[in-house]
């Protein structure tokens, strides 16, 4: 039978419409969304972890070429196609649909590179996106042919998602990948109606992770004014289909950023008017100032405390480059005192913002760890707070007041704002005096020493009111800090009342204490604690090795072993020697011969 015959012959077995099939071939059926969505979530892309999920795709690959028979040769490598008449099994379909997976994933790993891809990786990232099209292409219309139409349309709007991320990333041909993401959005609608409740919420994330991408290219295209802020916004979004639109967001921000750098001339501080000249310092300290204004922000209330985190870690960072680009200015700055002056007041006002931001932070790690202390704990995995978490945290701020005190301090002619701003710092510094004695207090109030207890309590108590007393001279009063005080004042008098009264009652219940324990004491008792080891109930059925949760040592024999009681030989007194008439044996005996020739042979 001839090549060509061979082929037309399976084409007309796969045809349903054949006239020579007896019976009509069923229809297949993937959930592709599903599919997609528990793969990544599994295997790495949870945590971003994209050559994780490559490894599992190509894995998931031989797994399936080795059951479907369907391997490439042994010594050389020979290509088998997947074509129209070679589907016969769903796990073909699986084949293709890895084959995607696989090639996206490593392009997206190359995206994910700490410095970005230089330009021969970005030539290669786009090489694989244009093969993850190219399977996913393959997968729709093997789909729209051996598959149900459910799962037709699916793998349509996975192949124009494809599509759209390769446009996408080739930063061209806009109106193109608008197209292919709103085609792929409209599908995930229709397809969010129906079926139960788990394909509907996927289904909703799915539309929700593409409108961001969406709105991007009407941004680019020019049908969309999307602010700085508001592009910020949609970044934060969260879900592997937004890793490339992260990317540039990130850069389209830069872009904006450096635009607007260009108005920031100086950085005002407390009075003064340092002067920035250098670009990559007005940005820094630009990403910065944007980050401070979501924290103090309206709508900052309602962000959750793990998002304020994160968003000062990022405003840390920001600030953090702004100094070092400061300080290698100052080294290339040479003998230009005036030019040396201004970037180290440049520096010094940029330290005490970091400062003032870093003692927020803490403030707010110490308003989490609050929560939980005065939290019942529901959950046994929930971690719960104790009082010496807090005192090291207080310990922290301390230290971070001291240290922007003497930033502040650290100058010659001082202005008004800079000796009030070291008075607010003092102010802070003995508020957070007495709320770490406080939690000092706390701490050996549960370790059960009630003396020391107290006596913190009482220092706290005096500290808080000190405290109050300075914030309430000075003409702007910030009355949540007078609050917060007046309450930690109340609380130290009521715990020293507390921890009075009980160890008065400790001790005088000591001595009943004292006879109850020795009463109970016997020196007859015998019953001690017997140790089973594995070897002595080989008969029962138990573990010998113990909780693997406890540091136990497994019971299988004692080591070193005990002594053990032995017979030993008997003893036997000889009594009967003396009455024992014993034989002559002189005749057994040699005799001695005499003489010289006697002596000679003996």
């Amino acid at each position: 039978m001839g090549k060509k015959e061979s082929e037309m012959s399976a084409m007309e077995i796969d045809d349903p419409k054949s006239e020579n099939s007896d019976q009509i071939l069923p229809r297949f059926s993937i959930n592709v969304l599903q599919l997609m969505k528990s793969s990544q979530a599994q295997h790495g892309l949870r945590h971003g972890d994209y050559a994780r999920y490559r490894r599992y795709c190509s894995a998931r690959l031989r797994r399936l070429y080795k059951s479907l028979k369907f391997t490439h040769g042994r010594g050389k490598y020979t290509r088998r196609a997947i074509l129209e008449s070679t589907v016969t099994d769903v796990r073909f379909l699986h084949v293709v649909f890895y084959m995607a997976e696989r090639a996206w994933s490593h392009a997206m790993e190359k995206r994910q590179l700490p410095d970005g891809p230089n330009a021969r990786q970005r030539i290669y990232l786009i090489g694989r996106l244009r093969k993850a099209v190219k399977w996913a292409s393959l997968f729709s219309s093997l789909c729209s042919i051996k598959t149900d139409s459910r799962t037709s349309l699916e793998a349509e709007a996975y192949a124009s998602y494809m599509k759209g991320t390769l446009l996408f990333e080739q930063d061209q041909n806009w109106e193109t990948g608008l197209a292919c993401f709103k085609n792929a959005r409209s599908v995930y609608e229709e397809l969010g109606k129906y079926g139960d409740l788990e394909n509907q919420v996927l289904c909703r994330e799915r539309v929700e992770e593409l409108e961001p991408s969406i709105r991007y290219c009407l941004h680019k295209i020019g049908k969309s004014n999307l602010q700085t802020s508001e592009l910020l916004q949609i970044g934060e979004m969260e879900g592997p289909a937004l890793d490339l639109f992260k990317a540039k967001i990130e850069a389209a921000m830069e872009e904006a950023r450096s635009q607007q750098a260009a108005s920031l001339t100086e950085f005002n501080w407390l009075g003064y008017r340092f002067p920035v000249s250098n670009p990559k310092s007005r940005v820094s300290i630009l990403k910065a100032q944007e980050l401070e204004k979501e924290l103090q922000g309206p709508t900052a209330e309602s962000i959750a405390a793990e998002k304020k985190l994160a968003i000062y870690d990022k405003l840390f960072t920001a600030y953090h480059d702004a100094r070092n680009t400061i300080r290698s200015d100052l080294v290339s700055a040479g003998n230009a005192e005036s030019v040396k002056d201004d970037l180290n007041g440049l520096d010094k006002a940029v330290g005490a913002v970091l400062g003032q931001r870093t003692i927020e932070r803490n403030q707010l790690l110490v308003k989490i760890a609050k929560s939980k202390l005065n939290r019942k704990r529901d959950d046994k995995s929930e971690k719960v707070t104790r009082p010496e978490e807090l005192v090291r945290l207080y310990d922290l701020l301390l230290q971070n007041v001291a240290d922007l005190s003497d930033l502040i301090s650290s100058g010659r002619d001082r202005k008004p704002e800079e000796i009030a701003f070291e008075e607010e710092c003092q102010r802070k510094s003995l508020a957070f005096r007495a709320e770490r004695c406080f939690y000092l207090a706390k701490s050996y109030s549960l370790a059960g020493k009630r003396v020391e207890a107290y006596a913190l309590y009482c220092r706290a108590q005096s500290l808080a009111e000190d405290a109050m007393g300075k914030f309430q001279s000075v003409a702007k009063k910030d009355e949540g800090t007078i609050l917060e005080l007046k309450t930690l004042s109340n609380e130290c008098r009521a715990n020293s009342c507390i921890e009075h009264a009980t160890g008065i009652m400790e001790e005088e219940r000591a001595p009943e204490n004292l006879s109850n324990r020795i009463s109970t004491i016997s020196l007859n008792d015998t019953a001690t604690r017997v140790e089973e080891y594995l070897l002595d109930k080989l008969d029962v059925y138990e573990s010998a090795v113990g909780d693997s949760n406890t540091k136990t040592a497994p019971k299988i024999e004692r080591f070193p072993p005990a002594f053990q009681s032995i017979p030993r030989n008997p003893i036997v007194i000889d009594l009967a020697h003396t009455c024992i008439e014993f034989p002559k044996i002189e005749n057994r005996m040699q005799r001695s011969r005499g003489g010289l020739l006697g002596r000679f042979f003996r």
